[in-house]
């Protein structure tokens, strides 16, 4: 993104699953690092917000295209099983602890 050019946030668009940003599968790499920073402190909620979304990904894309219909593997390659190992980085380089808390550098006294 350049100086001036509005900010076009990475959401998908229904009912095709392709994010409005950058027109690929949704979520995209820049989807997944932001989703990764804002639920950094409830990995749960992320969870079964991408849960959410899956379900209704598949329910559109059986509407567009029932035979074959999306990959249940692929599916849940593509919204869930990037979450924990992407979540575990993140929460690390931003020092938030297994409660959601962050740490303090150590070394230095409370």
């Amino acid at each position: 993104m350049t100086r001036g050019e509005p900010h076009r946030p990475h959401v998908p668009q229904r009912p095709i699953w392709l994010c409005r940003s950058c027109a690929t599968e949704w979520p995209c790499l820049t989807a997944r690092s932001r989703l990764a920073i804002e639920y950094a402190r409830n990995p749960t909620a992320l969870l079964v917000y991408l849960a959410t979304m899956l379900h209704s990904a598949i329910d559109d894309l059986y509407r567009l295209n029932p035979h074959p219909g999306p990959d249940p593997a692929r599916m849940y390659a593509r919204f869930l099983a990037w979450a924990r190992p992407r979540l575990r980085i993140t929460r690390a380089r931003l020092g938030v602890d297994a409660g959601g808390n962050h740490r303090r550098p150590r070394g230095r006294p409370p």
